[in-house]
């Protein structure tokens, strides 16, 4: 399981977002978001590196 804490996601919009994101390259990925927190919680086959991407790509900020 991966937690990441990610920047700028304020709604249902942005949950469907980041959870397409990692399912387009992980169908089977289950994706948690915590929009108080800012934490995505991941059990996926992905890297902490490749979730990461996936989720900056889609327009929201990672970090450490």
């Amino acid at each position: 399981m991966l937690s990441l804490k990610v920047s700028g996601m304020t709604c249902g919009g942005c949950i469907n977002a980041v959870t397409r994101a990692i399912q387009t390259q992980d169908p089977a990925a289950i994706v948690q978001v915590d929009l108080a927190t800012q934490i995505v919680t991941l059990q996926t086959s992905l890297s902490a590196d490749e979730a990461g991407q996936l989720i900056a790509d889609a327009g929201f900020p990672v970090s450490n």
